[in-house]
């Protein structure tokens, strides 16, 4: 196991190379432990160089409809009236932080994306 400090694009290159020759090592064998040491260094370099914006809220409440086969009108035991929820969906009226608690306890939408619209 030869692991060094991803850099450089180029270390990067090569880091997923070899990940990919590593994929489907067996789990606390030498090369699991390669493995599973290459992709913690990746997501390190890739937090700093590609950072991820903040979700959009409405986003993930779409996508988690789309998941589950939600209409909008199943939204509305977390947000509160059909107009209020028409209103939320279409970006006409932010959540409050009671929508948020019942969308998270809900329908297990993380914190993280319904929050940046607080």
């Amino acid at each position: 196991m030869n692991i060094k400090p991803i850099r450089s694009p180029e270390d990067l290159t090569a880091a997923l190379l070899r990940m990919e020759q590593l994929w489907g090592a067996e789990i606390d064998s030498p090369e699991g432990d390669e493995l599973e040491i290459l992709a913690l260094l990746i997501e390190k370099y890739e937090e700093q160089h590609f950072p991820m914006p903040p979700s959009d809220p409405i986003e993930a409440i779409k996508f988690r409809m789309d998941q589950q086969g939600l209409t909008p009108r199943d939204l509305e035991p977390f947000i509160g009236t059909s107009g209020r929820v028409s209103e939320v969906l279409n970006r006409k009226r932010k959540l409050s932080l009671a929508m948020i608690k019942r969308l998270h306890d809900g329908l297990r939408i993380p914190y993280e994306c319904l929050l940046a619209s607080v």
